[in-house]
């Protein structure tokens, strides 16, 4: 993990917020659906989905003319589709700072043990410690007031103790989703009630934010619209782009690894948070999570 102190979460007064100093160049998200921005449609970005982590990957990079950010998430994946198909091509990236969320839909869908699922998870998070990045793990919500899913409520708190512990073992930060209060709000999920709505992955982010002890410009119950730039800037970074990430990407899979027929991470090779370039597809047409 990187020498940078995390200490406890900073609350400045937003109106006095400037673009923090923080040690991170290239910020890599794995995960399902949760990560990958489902429930935030937002038609500009890629994949038509916006998330807590293109949401933290916009704060970190103001100020930060070199920072990139990958998001390798694909909804509905389990824990080990998650590991086969995301692992090693975030190593490959050689991030800074890596994301993980997973094991969500083992849970909720498949009923599978918390203990078997952090024994999965343990050497993952190790491998990704060991590169010196610093590694975030996501809790579980509570979903204790929900009548469908407060019958999986003890196994997500036990998975949330196992995560604790994997975390504390690999110098990992834990981003608390449990002790989060605010998503007990409607207001805060999709009407699916599965995943979160704009105003949840706006909460979310400025919550990984302070777990960074990043100051951020994020106001709470007022997510930032995504910011437009003029056709001057949008071209510039058209071409600024191009260059340094479009054309090696071509390249690397021109003289090796082909993309496989599943793969649908909506940022698969690290670039300017807000650069053009990047395909937009279609809004989400269902609910995997």
């Amino acid at each position: 993990m990187s020498t940078f102190s995390i200490p406890g979460p900073a609350r400045t007064p937003s109106a006095a917020r400037t673009p923090a100093p923080h040690p991170w160049n290239r910020f890599v998200a794995l995960g399902d659906s949760f990560t990958e921005g489902y429930g935030d449609p937002e038609p500009r970005s890629p994949g038509g989905v916006r998330g807590w982590a293109d949401r933290v990957a916009e704060e970190l990079s103001l100020g930060h003319r070199d920072f990139a950010y990958a998001n390798l998430a694909v909804r509905g994946l389990l824990l080990q589709q998650i590991v086969d198909d995301q692992l090693g091509p975030a190593l490959e990236l050689k991030p800074d700072l890596v994301t993980l969320s997973a094991g969500g839909n083992d849970l909720v869908f498949r009923g599978s043990d918390p203990d078997k699922l952090a024994e999965k998870l343990d050497p993952v998070v190790g491998l990704l410690s060991a590169t010196g990045a610093t590694v975030v793990l996501f809790t579980g919500p509570d979903w204790g007031d929900t009548p469908v899913f407060s019958r999986i409520r003890g196994r997500v708190a036990i998975f949330n103790e196992n995560l604790r512990t994997i975390a504390a073992r690999h110098d990992g930060v834990v981003a608390d989703l449990w002790s989060l209060r605010q998503l007990t709000g409607p207001q805060m999920w999709d009407p699916d009630r599965l995943h979160f709505s704009p105003l949840g992955h706006h909460t979310i982010a400025a919550m990984v934010l302070e777990t960074l002890n990043v100051p951020h410009t994020l106001q709470p119950l007022q997510p930032k619209v995504l910011p437009t730039s003029s056709w001057r800037q949008a071209r510039s970074s058209d071409l600024v782009w191009a260059r340094d990430y479009l054309f090696p990407w071509v390249l690397r899979r021109v003289r090796q690894r082909p993309t496989g027929p599943g793969l649908k991470a909506k940022r698969p090779e690290p670039g300017p948070v807000f650069g053009p370039g990047v395909p937009h597809g279609p809004l989400p047409a269902g609910p995997d999570r």
